[in-house]
């Protein structure tokens, strides 16, 4: 896969989803809850067990602390062919998540939005709202992660894609069932994290030499690829 196949999509993303943050941040800078925030918050308090509630504490411990940055080295050594591109791998995938971190707290500290009603807190939580701060974390952390894989298992990797997207998905809903973020700072985070994974992409892909991704994917190619073809057929 060359640069520009890469850089173009990678770009676009960054662009919509990017543009789409900066509505919502606007909309929700005036601090009042939207239709679907006060909605989902009250089936949240509504339907909550002791059980499911334990369930959701310990899927959203994993949106934050050492978790993500785990996940986001486990991908750069996976995207590396060779130990050297492994490192620079590595630590472009934890720059990313970590510059994406400081840059999400910038934001949220410049739309300065509340949180529910500490009534309706099922778990611990601190700072402002939006964007929601575990959200944006595991799905930062994810979005490197498909890559990576993506790069180390080129065909039949899907299965683990998902799964990978879906821990993603259920820590920014534990993130509303716990009723320590509107649904809006939620949908925030992810729209941020797709905004930083596409600038990101965008700027590799036109920075670093095709070798860098070929090199990769060449190397986890099936043997039968390899394998010398009989002159008699």
């Amino acid at each position: 896969m060359s640069r520009p196949d890469v850089s173009g999509p990678a770009g676009w993303i960054a662009l919509g989803a990017g543009t789409a943050f900066v509505i919502l941040a606007a909309a929700v800078h005036a601090d009042t809850p939207h239709w679907p925030d006060d909605r989902f918050l009250s089936w949240s308090v509504a339907h909550r067990s002791h059980p499911a509630v334990t369930v959701a504490r310990g899927v959203t411990a994993t949106g934050t602390g050492a978790v993500p940055y785990v996940l986001a080295a486990l991908a750069g050594i996976l995207a590396g062919r060779s130990p050297k591109q492994r490192l620079r791998a590595t630590v472009l995938c934890l720059a990313c998540l970590g510059a994406g971190q400081t840059l999400r707290f910038e934001v949220m500290q410049l739309v300065h939005r509340t949180r529910p009603p500490t009534t309706d807190w099922a778990a611990h939580a601190t700072r402002w709202a939006f964007p929601s701060g575990h959200t944006t974390t595991s799905a930062l952390a994810a979005g490197v992660l498909i890559a990576a894989v993506s790069l180390w298992a080129p065909r039949g990797a899907t299965p683990l894609r998902i799964v990978i997207g879906c821990w993603a998905l259920l820590v920014g809903l534990t993130r509303i069932y716990l009723g320590v973020h509107w649904s809006t700072d939620v949908l925030g985070g992810w729209l941020f994290a797709v905004g930083w994974l596409g600038a990101c992409l965008w700027a590799l892909a036109r920075w670093l030499p095709d070798s860098f991704t070929q090199g990769a994917a060449m190397g986890r190619r099936p043997a039968e690829d390899h394998a010398p073809q009989n002159p008699h057929r």
